[in-house]
């Protein structure tokens, strides 16, 4: 039995969920996160002592930190497809995973939430447009790695992908003028074919719309 825990429009519980989809996995979903406290309950600290979201569990696995559970459930039900078993091959896709996290991700929240979480009154422009030129950076080099294949590491879909595409609904549709490279573009049409994708990225966010509270 898979659980995980997590509120369905947090950036990193979409990649678990957008990983789920692929693999057509059944789940338990506990929608937590979305009230104080959710997060510091005794229960919940045993899964997880950073109180951090998401969790999964599978059987007695409790797995933690949205990247590695992808490893885990790529690694657990797609061996040769979304988890490449050649490790050569397979360190295309977790050295893109390991910088989405570092680079991509925190220059793509600052910007979200400077922008789209902060009401227009209270934005800071300076460092919306500093976390924007960043984006547009990544973007930039995301592109020249899509120049000559389709996808992050290579010639076919793999668990590298996810992470690093998980930002790019809201990147492109939330309202702010934003660079277009063009094999990020045909990368993100490919991607917006995927049912999966359809299912757990390509949803309304407008109620996160100038909400700070989580």
């Amino acid at each position: 039995m898979i659980e995980i825990w997590g509120r369905s429009n947090a950036y990193n519980v979409q990649k678990v969920l957008w990983m789920l989809a692929e693999l057509k996995l059944e789940f338990v979903h506990h929608d937590v996160g979305s009230n104080a406290g959710d997060l510091e309950t005794s229960k919940f600290l045993k899964l997880n002592p950073h109180a951090r979201i998401p969790v999964l569990k599978h059987d007695d696995a409790i797995v933690w930190e949205s990247n590695s559970i992808l490893r885990y459930l790529a690694a657990c039900h797609s061996a040769g497809v979304l988890w490449p078993v050649d490790p050569g091959a397979r360190s295309h896709a977790e050295r893109w995973m390991d910088w989405e996290l570092t680079k991509l991700q925190p220059d793509f929240i600052a910007l979200f939430w400077g922008y789209y979480r902060t009401r227009p009154e209270a934005r800071n422009q300076s460092e919306i447009e500093s976390a924007l030129r960043s984006c547009a950076q990544h973007m930039q080099k995301l592109d020249r790695q899509l120049e000559d294949q389709p996808y992050v590491a290579g010639g076919s879909f793999t668990m590298g992908d996810i992470p690093c595409a998980v930002c790019l609904y809201r990147y492109f549709e939330m309202g702010l003028a934003v660079e277009e490279p063009v094999h990020v573009l045909q990368w993100y049409q490919r991607l917006s074919q995927r049912s999966a994708y359809q299912q757990t990225i390509m949803q309304p966010f407008d109620e996160l719309k100038g909400r700070l509270e989580y």
